[in-house]
């Protein structure tokens, strides 16, 4: 027997749904602050080994920090991998309170790690970093309407274009702040741009989105990175790898970090020439000097030493 307790919460918009692992009873809660305290209450008195929820655009993250902050172990788990934990279980049924006995079941069984707590300047440096690529999205979009535009929108279109030029100044300049206001942000900022390719807009993504930077293994940081490569083999057949999975805006970031250090940095600009001599196509060699460029920065925090801009 084992008195340890796993709990699930589904959370949408206006309610959280509870579940205990074991069986018991069920709670809902309002999603709102008040909420959040009872919930807090109740499980201060279960003490759970892990509450586990799914990430879900946002509405979790309230809920995250209020655990966190009362002590509470939560995992937030990626939804696909709930949504196959539950079809390989033959789950298919679907409402808010099934949804969560079925996250204290993936707790209890998969025993996903628990979420680390993110410092307040990180918090913010990640808000305003995912503000940046929504006003860059939306400029994308605006500009390509402007091509097609008629005649009576194109002035309105332009006016928008340059609010959101307005506004991403701002943001930029407000992340530049909040690193600078952090030391601990400053001196890692600091670290990642010692390598060459790797400028400040980089380094802001990696701080706020990749925190796990020099705090795991290779392997880890790879596949966090979304650059790890994936076997595709079965019996005899060896099938060629592939990338998958990861966070996308890291991985966007270190595409583009790629692309200016095989220009400008020599150890990286010598690693990818000697990959296209050895027959590899461009964006094969490309990514794995992502691949290379998301080790070196890994090393570099965890050791806490600027670049040698000799890497192999």
């Amino acid at each position: 027997m084992t008195d340890d307790l796993f709990i699930g919460i589904d959370v949408c918009k206006a309610r959280l749904d509870l579940a205990r692992h074991d069986g018991g009873r069920p709670h809902s809660l309002p999603n709102t602050p008040d909420g959040r305290a009872d919930l807090v209450e109740l499980l201060a008195g279960w003490r759970p080994t892990l509450v586990v929820l799914e990430a879900t655009g946002g509405y979790e993250r309230d809920t995250v920090l209020a655990l966190q902050e009362a002590g509470i172990a939560v995992a937030v788990a990626n939804p696909r991998q709930v949504r196959d934990f539950a079809r390989a279980g033959g789950r298919l049924a679907k409402t808010d309170a099934l949804d969560a006995a079925l996250l204290a079941r993936f707790g209890q069984l998969m025993r996903p790690p628990p979420a680390p707590v993110v410092p307040p300047a990180e918090r913010a440096l990640a808000a305003l970093v995912a503000r940046r690529r929504q006003l860059v999205d939306m400029g994308v979009q605006e500009r390509n309407r402007l091509e097609q535009a008629h005649g009576a929108v194109r002035q309105g279109i332009v006016r928008h274009l340059a609010l959101l030029e307005e506004e991403l100044d701002a943001v930029e300049r407000a992340i530049a702040a909040t690193v600078r206001a952090s030391a601990a942000l400053a001196a890692r900022a600091a670290l990642l741009e010692s390598v060459k390719g790797v400028g400040a807009r980089t380094a802001a993504v990696l701080l706020a989105e990749l925190p796990e930077l020099g705090q795991v293994d290779r392997k880890q940081i790879a596949a966090l990175a979304g650059v790890a490569p994936m076997n595709r083999d079965s019996g005899s057949r060896r099938g060629a790898q592939h990338i998958a999975g990861g966070r996308l805006g890291v991985r966007c970031a270190l595409y583009m970090a790629a692309l200016v250090a095989v220009r400008h940095n020599p150890g990286l600009r010598d690693y990818y020439k000697r990959l296209r001599a050895a027959g590899k196509p461009a964006k094969v060699a490309l990514v794995a000097v992502m691949h290379k460029l998301v080790l070196i920065l890994n090393a570099i925090i965890r050791d806490a030493e600027p670049a040698r801009q000799s890497h192999p």
